[in-house]
This record gives C-alpha cells, sequence and structure tokens, in this order.
C-alpha cells in the first residue's frame, strides 16, 4: 500500500456554542488525520454565515500558518479536509472542501469515499445545465443536494433526498450558514464519528483526531445516517439507516491510526491479531521478526508474541517522507521509496528474518526492501502480510483500479509471487482471518478487493480511473461505452 494502493481522504469539523477561533482547531484535527491524505488540504470557516475559506496542495503544515489561519478569522463552524486523489486530478481545484453558492444560501461539503454512479450523475447534470469545476466525486455530491434544496424546506432534508440518488461510499460533512451536517452512506464503508467539546461538538473520519484537541469520543455515526447540529444542539435522522454496515477492512489493516477506535474496536489490537493469526497460518523457523513502519509493527508484534520469536527493529523511517503509497505516480513512489527506509543491519545481519508488512500491491516496493534486507546481511527473509492477495478493483474509494497492476494477478501462484519479490517465503492473511480483525466490531466487512464479492452493485461499463481520463482529456460524450 505503501506501494500502490491509496486511500481518499479525511475529514473534520466542528460546532462551537459561541464565535471562537475554530480554524484552529479543525487545523489541529487535520493534522491527526494527516496520514489519510497528503496530496491536498482546506479549511472553511462559516462567520455568521460568510464562509472564508483556504485550500492548496500539500501537507496541514504547509498549506497552513499562523497567517494564513488568522486570514480565517472566527467562527462557529468549520470543517476541514485532508485529501489524496482516487478520481480526480492532483491539481488545486480538487482541493477541498468545496464552496457552493446557491440562492437558498452558502454550502461547503467534504467528502471520504467513491461514488459508483458518479459518471452518470454527472452526464445527469451536464444535461441540466451544470458545469463542473474539478474531476472529484464530491462536486457531483452538491449538485445533488443543491438540486433538492429548491424544494425541501431545510438543508438537511436536501442530504436525506441527496441519499436516494447517490450511490457508493461516502462519509461527508455538509456546512451551512447556520448548521454542521454529517452523513454516512448506507453501508458505512468508510468511518466517521461524533465527539464532544466543552461548548460543542466534533465530528471526524477518524477519533484519533478528538484526542489532539481534547474533545471526547462519543460515538460512531450509523451507516446511513444524517446528525445535524445547530443551535438547538444534536439530533439525527435515520431514514437511511437499517443495515448493519460493511466497512472496508482495510482500516483495520492500513488506513487508520493505531490510536482509532473504529465501530468499536481497537485498530491497535486488530493489527496484532492480524499477526497472531499470520503465524498461525504461516509459521517458521526464524530469528528475528520486524515490520515496515508504520502499519507492519503492530501486526509484527502480534507474530512476534504469539510464535516467541524475538522482535527486533529492523528499520528507520525517515520521518520527513509521506507515506510512499501517496505519492501519485509511480516514478514519485519509488524515488520515495529509496530515502524512506534504512535497515538497521544489527538487527538483521546473519538472522533468518520475518518481515510483515500491510500488503503487496504490484511488488516493487517489496521487491526494493527484500533485497534491502538481504543487502544487510540477512540470511533469509520470509515475508507475511496481513491482508490476502488483491485481485479486484477497489470502487468505494481505495485505489485499485486495474488488474493489470496487481502482482496477485499477475502470477499464477504463491509461490510465482515469492520468486518474484526475492522472497525465501511468502504468506498472505486469509479471508476468513481478515474479517475476524476487529473482534468486537459492530458491523461486517467488504473484502470485495480480495474476493471479488461486493456489498453492492458495481460498475462494469466503465472503471472510474478510465472515466477520470475522459474528464481530465474533456473527451467524455453522452454516449459512455
Amino acid at each position: 500500500m505503501k506501494k500502490g494502493l491509496h486511500e481518499e481522504c479525511g475529514v473534520f469539523g466542528i460546532y462551537s456554542n459561541e464565535t471562537t477561533d475554530v480554524a484552529s482547531s479543525v487545523y489541529i484535527g487535520l493534522y491527526a488525520l494527516q496520514h489519510r491524505g497528503q496530496e491536498s488540504c482546506g479549511i472553511v470557516v462559516n462567520d455568521d454565515g460568510l464562509f472564508h475559506y483556504h485550500r492548496d496542495l500539500g501537507l496541514v503544515h504547509e498549506v497552513f500558518n499562523q497567517e494564513t489561519l488568522s486570514k480565517l478569522g472566527n467562527g462557529q463552524i468549520a470543517i476541514g479536509h485532508v485529501r489524496y486523489s482516487t478520481t480526480g486530478n492532483s491539481n488545486r481545484s480538487n482541493a477541498q472542501p468545496l464552496v457552493v453558492r446557491h440562492i437558498k444560501g452558502p454550502m461547503s461539503i467534504a467528502h471520504n469515499g467513491n461514488l459508483v454512479n458518479a459518471s452518470q450523475l454527472r452526464q445527469e447534470y451536464e444535461l441540466k445545465g451544470a458545469i463542473f469545476h474539478n474531476t472529484n466525486d464530491t462536486e457531483v455530491i452538491s449538485y445533488a443536494i443543491t438540486e433538492q434544496r429548491l424544494v425541501c424546506g431545510s438543508i438537511e432534508e436536501s442530504v436525506e433526498k441527496a441519499m436516494n440518488k447517490i450511490k457508493g461510499a461516502y462519509s461527508i460533512l455538509v456546512m451551512s450558514p447556520t448548521k454542521l451536517i454529517a452523513a454516512r452512506d448506507p453501508n458505512g464503508f468508510r468511518p466517521l464519528c461524533l465527539g464532544k467539546t466543552s461548548n460543542g461538538y466534533v465530528v471526524s473520519s477518524e477519533s484519533c483526531a478528538f484526542e489532539s484537541m481534547g474533545a471526547k469520543f462519543i460515538r460512531d455515526i450509523k451507516p446511513g445516517e444524517i446528525v445535524v447540529i445547530d443551535k438547538n444542539g444534536m439530533r439525527s435522522i435515520e431514514t437511511h439507516c437499517g443495515n448493519k454496515g460493511t466497512i472496508c477492512v482495510f482500516e483495520y489493516v492500513y488506513f487508520a491510526r493505531p490510536d482509532s477506535v473504529i465501530e468499536g474496536s481497537s485498530v491497535h489490537k486488530a493489527r496484532l491479531r492480524a499477526g497472531k493469526f499470520l503465524w498461525q497460518e504461516h509459521p517458521c523457523d526464524a530469528d528475528v521478526v520486524i515490520g515496515v513502519p508504520d502499519s507492519g509493527i503492530d501486526a509484527a508484534l502480534g507474530f512476534a508474541n504469539a510464535s516467541g520469536i524475538p522482535y527486533g527493529v529492523g528499520f528507520i523511517k525517515n520521518r520527513y517522507i509521506g507515506r510512499t503509497f501517496i505519492q501519485p505516480t509511480q516514478l514519485e513512489r519509488t524515488n520515495s521509496v529509496k530515502i524512506k527506509l534504512n535497515v538497521i543491519s544489527n538487527t538483521v545481519k546473519d538472522k533468518r528474518v520475518v518481515m510483515i508488512d500491510d500488503s503487496i500491491v504490484r511488488g516493487t516496493t517489496m521487491r526494493r526492501i527484500v533485497n534491502l534486507l538481504r543487502d544487510a546481511g540477512a540470511k533469509e527473509v520470509h515475508v507475511r502480510v496481513s491482508c490476502p492477495p488483491f485481485i479486484a478493483p477497489c470502487y468505494f474509494g481505495t485505489d485499485i483500479d486495474s488488474k493489470e497492476n496487481l502482482i496477485a494477478c499477475q502470477k499464477k501462484s504463491i509461490d510465482e509471487i515469492c520468486e518474484s519479490i526475492g522472497a525465501d517465503s511468502l504468506g498472505y492473511l486469509s479471508v476468513e482471518n481478515v474479517k475476524k480483525l476487529a473482534g468486537i466490531s459492530h458491523c461486517d466487512f467488504c473484502v470485495g478487493c480480495f474476493n471479488e464479492k461486493y456489498p453492492i452493485e458495481v460498475p462494469k461499463e466503465m472503471p472510474k480511473d478510465k472515466f477520470e481520463s475522459k474528464i481530465n482529456n474533456n473527451q467524455l460524450t453522452l454516449n459512455i461505452e
């Protein structure tokens, strides 16, 4: 995943009962969610119905400083976003949150996920005269909501009606002049949770962002639920609720921060459990267990605890390099890998090493890491992966667009993959056990990228990568093949 798989983004919002420096609170929240997207970020502040915003390409600390935050001013409501593109180019126009001017008043929206019917909706709105300024799904969602604003009595009712139309994965924040609204798709593909401050509420993609700003975690927002926060407090609309939910299991394997709790389960404990399951499924004789930072470390600890093989620190990570997978081109990813990890030779020299990582996508980065260990003197390198092989695209916000780039689809067997990456042995976690990682979770899991069995119907006529290509080349016609 640090090698070719991308998760779309993170969202954070705050409602304060008094006018205050809400921009700084969102800044802190986005900093805690930086791992979910490192291409662009943005904040919109609502000052009594006047929206002030700043967004740009770059990390949170690069885009915002004291001067830019002060220019946003004080307010009672604000939302923010960190982004990696799955659908949409890497440019400023695709940075979020979006700000929409409408006859019923301004609206701002931030979105995590991916719609499966975005191309069809885009065509529909263009035929009605809509003009799109970017290529991401968020603008499609904004049109779905504003279309309903003309006939609905409130912004929350407009969101409720729009949810009948948009299909796929979406955890969204919508800000009106007087309200903060959070909504999660009926399947709950992406996480979204609610917290409480001393004078209001906060909403975030992950609970880890609450502790960083002194907020208290209340609960996860239910699949299909709409939470409305205004001067009267917090209320819930559950018209679209009822499904148990099928959250992306890769949130537990890789995307989420270890200190987050999602659907009642600790991400850290889920990764320890992954290591334990790996040992049960693929034991081996070795002298030391190491993990690839960061998400491979907890699984390596779990493997070491279960096996009795000593755990060792095998890599030093350059903390000034972002998560390699978030670099948008293969050349950038390759260059980042070269300077991101250094092997601690004393840990691996003349030893049989078990190396735990979260995934293998193309195989190029894994091959590089195995070679680093051999160059450092490892006698044997046994690779264990804390998820199953990727064999299918994801349509819900993880950037797995084509089988042609997945090593598990190009090689006929695990042995061939093992030979390709240069390891002495290779073992993946089974689909059965990956579903057990979140031991006390309140939901089921989407594992479509591992077994091609998706919780909802997915598009067949046009994968999202081709749709994006046509949009970017101005070649989208009314008859999409």
